[in-house]
C-alpha cells in the first residue's frame, strides 16, 4: 500500500502497483492532489483491495488511469469533497463507492464530486452511495456524467440501511442533488439494475436522471427499478423505466 497523510499539493504520476493486500494507495487529510495514469492492479476475488481510497481530503484531479481490483476501484470516505473524475478504464472491481459514510453513528459528509468519461467492465457495482443506518451528515453535489457499463451487476445504487445487526436506527445522512447523466451499458440480470434504498425518515431528494438506458448483457429484461422514498427529476425517459 502507498499511502499520503496530512499532504498537499502532491502529484502522483505514471506509477504501476499490483497485488495490494489492503488498499493500493490511501489519500487522508490531503488537500490538491493530481493523479494521473496510474496502473493498479490484483485478482478480483480478494476483497478489501480498493485501488485508490480517499478520506477527510479536498480538491483532487484523478486522470487517465486503468483499475483492476478486488473491491472498489475508487472509494471516498468522510469529510471528502472537490474530487473530480474522468478518462478511467476500471474493472473487473466493485466499482466506484462514495461511502460507506457514518459507521459507529459518526458524522459524515461528502460533497461535489464528479465522475466522467469512464469505462466500468465486468464488475459487481458501477457507481454506489452507501451509508449507515444511525450516522449523520450529507452528500450532496454528485454528479455521473458519461459512463459506459458493460456486463455489471447493481448498477446504479442508493443504499442507505447498512447495519451491524437488526433493528438498528433508522436515521441516516442525508442525500441530494445527485445527476445521473448519459449513462448507457449493459447489465447482469441476476440483479436489478437501479437500486435506491433511502432512508425511511429522510428522503433523497433532488435526483436527477437523464439519458440512462442500460440493457440486460444477456436475456431479458428483469423487474422495475427498485425505488424506496427518493424524489427524482428525470429530463428523458430512462429504460429501464422508473414510475
Amino acid at each position: 500500500m502507498i499511502g499520503f497523510i496530512q499532504s498537499s499539493n502532491l502529484v502522483v504520476r505514471g506509477l504501476r502497483v499490483e497485488n495490494s493486500l489492503m488498499f493500493h494507495m490511501i489519500f487522508d487529510e490531503c488537500e490538491g492532489v493530481l493523479i494521473d495514469q496510474l496502473s493498479i492492479s490484483s485478482p478480483k476475488l480478494i476483497p478489501n483491495t480498493d485501488g485508490i481510497h480517499i478520506e477527510n481530503t479536498k480538491s483532487v484531479g484523478m486522470y487517465n488511469s486503468v483499475i483492476t481490483t478486488g473491491d472498489d476501484f475508487i472509494s471516498i470516505g468522510p469529510c471528502s469533497s472537490n474530487i473530480n473524475i474522468e478518462g478511467f478504464i476500471c474493472g473487473p472491481s466493485h466499482g466506484i463507492s462514495i461511502g460507506s459514510l457514518g459507521m459507529h453513528y459518526s458524522q459524515a459528509c461528502v460533497s461535489n464530486i464528479t465522475v466522467h468519461n469512464t469505462i466500468i467492465r465486468d464488475s459487481d457495482n458501477q457507481v454506489r452511495i452507501k451509508t449507515w443506518q444511525g450516522g449523520s451528515g450529507s452528500v450532496t453535489g454528485l454528479s455521473f456524467d458519461t459512463i459506459q457499463m458493460k456486463n455489471v451487476l447493481n448498477c446504479i445504487i442508493i443504499d442507505q440501511y447498512y447495519c451491524y445487526r437488526k433493528g438498528c436506527q433508522n436515521e441516516t445522512s442525508t442525500i441530494s442533488y445527485i445527476s445521473y447523466q448519459n449513462i448507457k451499458g449493459t447489465y447482469d440480470i441476476r440483479t436489478m439494475p437501479i437500486h435506491f434504498a433511502c432512508s425511511d425518515t429522510i428522503a433523497c431528494t433532488n435526483i436527477t436522471m437523464s439519458k440512462v438506458e442500460i440493457l440486460p448483457y444477456e436475456g431479458d429484461l428483469v423487474a422495475d427499478p427498485f425505488c424506496w422514498n427518493m424524489y427524482e427529476i428525470q429530463q428523458t425517459l430512462t429504460i429501464p423505466p422508473i414510475d
